[in-house]
């Protein structure tokens, strides 16, 4: 009787801490999945061009991959690469490239990995529960642009801390406005920037693949282009890219009062501008 005791009492006391060790975590499901490509298909079918999608869970295990119609066939397993590399080590793939292309050649040694633009990881409750894959898009690019759009496809993970009100006077605001300045750059952990904008020419072709863009005019008046596909585009930061000039998009006039709206991954071009122009742009994820 004594010893089964000691026993049952052992057991008791080795399970405890094991049981305190298991913790819940969001778990990416097939339909998840399947959010994130039809998030990532309907915008390749808006902007008219062609990919393959794979979603993995967190461990890179494939949940789930689809083709668009003229997607050269190797598109799929590449996608898949991507997507697996993103969520192993939890970061995207444009990362590895661009450490790659800087001279660590090393890096592709290593098994099953793709160091190519185009693999980012997904989010949810702030914890990394897989990553999406796209390729065969019309440029490295367009392949990061989409899939950053799927991988917001099930919402994202929550500010970490909560900053308080800031105020900025009406003499400082027209200050920033006479050059075009930031009052809030979002470094204080907030999800958001705000700038005071102003342009007096015409600019460049704008993609930011992972920040919406909420323009509110203030004076002046401008052509806007959106959507459409980017011609000469090349990356001139994390998440930032340039070109020269778009083909097809929305042509729209904006002036004193107008509210634009610019989706994460959308080309936006001022064409023309009659100015100067200023105007609030609130950054935000």
């Amino acid at each position: 009787m004594q010893r089964l005791t000691l026993t049952v009492g052992l057991l008791l006391i080795s399970a405890a801490p094991l049981a305190a060790q298991v913790q819940e975590r969001p778990v990416l499901t097939l339909d998840g999945a399947r959010r994130v490509i039809a998030a990532v298909t309907d915008e390749a079918r808006r902007r008219n061009t062609t990919g393959a999608i794979a979603v993995t869970d967190d461990g890179g295990n494939l949940l789930a991959v689809e083709r668009i119609d003229n997607t050269f066939p190797m598109a799929s397993t590449i996608s898949i690469g991507k997507a697996r590399t993103a969520a192993l080590f939890r970061k995207p793939t444009r990362v590895f490239e661009e450490i790659v292309t800087k001279g660590r050649t090393p890096m592709l040694a290593l098994n099953d990995f793709t160091p190519l633009m185009g693999g980012v990881p997904i989010e949810a409750d702030g914890k990394i529960v897989g990553a999406v894959g796209v390729s065969g898009a019309a440029s490295a690019a367009e392949d990061e642009e989409l899939a950053v759009i799927g991988s917001r496809a099930l919402g994202g993970a929550m500010p970490a801390r909560n900053p308080g009100v800031t105020y900025f006077d009406r003499d400082r605001v027209a200050q920033s406005f006479a050059a075009g300045g930031v009052l809030l750059d979002g470094k204080d952990g907030r999800p958001y920037q705000v700038h005071t904008s102003r342009r007096e020419a015409p600019g460049k072709v704008e993609v930011h693949t992972a920040d919406t863009d909420i323009f509110y005019v203030l004076s002046g008046s401008a052509t806007l282009v959106t959507g459409g596909m980017m011609v000469g585009g090349k990356e001139i930061g994390p998440g930032e890219i340039r070109g020269e000039s778009i083909d097809g998009g929305q042509v729209q006039q904006v002036t004193r009062g107008d509210v634009i709206v610019i989706p994460a991954g959308t080309p936006h071009w001022f064409k023309e501008v009659k100015g100067p122009v200023t105007y609030y742009a609130v950054k935000t994820r």
